[in-house]
Order: C-alpha cells, then sequence, then structure tokens
C-alpha cells in the first residue's frame, strides 16, 4: 500500500464520504406507497495494494409496510411472493436499524463523516432506504439525504454501457442473469463494477491527481 492507511485512502479518496452499495426489491415503482421487499448493501474497503474490494455482505427480506400497495406487474418481475413464510422476513424498521448499525461502524472505522448510497439507477435504491427509515422514524440514518453515486451513470462514461449485465460483462465480471433482481447477487455485481471503475481510473493514472 501507498504511504497512506487504508482508513485514509477511504477518507481522502471521496472526500470523507464511505460508499456503500445497496439494491432493493420492491412492489412498485413509488417508495412512498409501494413496499420495500428485499435488500441487501455491501460494505467496500481499501485492501494492502490500495485497491478498492467489496467487505460485508449485508441481506434482508422486508414484510410489506401496513396499507403497503403491491403492484402485479412488480412481483411477477422480481419472482417475490411477499406474503411466504418461507421468506424469514421481517419489519423494515427492524431490518434497517439492523443493517445501519455495522454500516456506521464501517463508516466510523474509516474515519468518514457520512455514507454515500451507490447503486445501478441509484436515486431508486435511495428513494425507497429514506421512506422505509423515515417510516420506522430512525434517527441514526447513516446516508447522505440526497447524494448518491450511480454506477449506471459511471458505467456509461467508464464503459459505454447503461445495463448492469452488459456493464459487468464489458468490464469481465461473470453476471448470470437467472440470478439477476435478487437483491445480494445484484448489489454484489453492482459491488463489484464500482470497484473495478474506481480501480480502473487509478491504474489508468487518473488518481491520485496531479496537481503540478
Amino acid at each position: 500500500m501507498s504511504s497512506e492507511t487504508a482508513q485514509e485512502l477511504m477518507k481522502n479518496r471521496f472526500r470523507g464520504y464511505m460508499p456503500v452499495v445497496i439494491d432493493v426489491e420492491t412492489a412498485g415503482f413509488n417508495s412512498k406507497t409501494d413496499a420495500l421487499l428485499e435488500i441487501a448493501a455491501v460494505t467496500l474497503r481499501f485492501n494492502e495494494d490500495g485497491d478498492l474490494v467489496p467487505n460485508e455482505t449485508l441481506h434482508y427480506h422486508i414484510e410489506p409496510f401496513e396499507g403497503a400497495n403491491i403492484e402485479q406487474a412488480a412481483i411477477d418481475f422480481n419472482g417475490i411472493d411477499p406474503h411466504s413464510p418461507l421468506r424469514g422476513a421481517i419489519d423494515e424498521g427492524a431490518a434497517l436499524k439492523e443493517m445501519f448499525k455495522p454500516i456506521r461502524k464501517a463508516q466510523k472505522d474509516a474515519g468518514c463523516q457520512r455514507c454515500i448510497l451507490v447503486g445501478h439507477n441509484a436515486t431508486f435504491d435511495h428513494g425507497f432506504v429514506m421512506a422505509a427509515a423515515e417510516r420506522a422514524n430512525l434517527k441514526r440514518n447513516p446516508f447522505h439525504p440526497f447524494v448518491t453515486f450511480d454506477t449506471a451513470a459511471l458505467a456509461a462514461v467508464f464503459l459505454g454501457q447503461t445495463v448492469l449485465i452488459k456493464a459487468c460483462q464489458a468490464a469481465g465480471i461473470e453476471f448470470d442473469n437467472n440470478q439477476a433482481h435478487s437483491a445480494i447477487y445484484d448489489t454484489e455485481r453492482t459491488a463489484e463494477l464500482f470497484c473495478y471503475m474506481v480501480n480502473r481510473y487509478k491504474t489508468l493514472g487518473g488518481w491520485p491527481l496531479n496537481n503540478e
């Protein structure tokens, strides 16, 4: 690793923010009215070579909140039966509270002041996380209230692709389309893609900045 510690690398690379990759599966497109059904998060770290790599994966199946709308087309698409007891689903507030604890610890360990949600079409995932946290009245939400890092936009610049599977293929990341639209699978592939782009930019000489 360079003279910077892993903590310093994270803090300096993203201006005091710690990226956390999130993917959600839902029962529609409206975060205020439609049920959140599944959420996964991947924290990131810098390794001894100074490369950004996936660290810890967190995953929860979520019970639809009381009065939630469930669009048939949405569950036909993602294949989730919201009311199946086999899912082992838990209340969205409990899931987020449990998920936020290790994320806040990782943020603190990295010396960062806030977390940034990384997602493929990130505003969608961000909207559902924020709406669920608001419904549960969670005060210690580690995520920035409106800033995100969108891998769809980044992949358009880096790889000329915006669809997750095509961006992963262009980056040489294995992608099984049969496992797509599972929150945990999509989150882990998105994390790999984000790390690839950050590390590739460094390899090409784009980081650290040369201000001479």
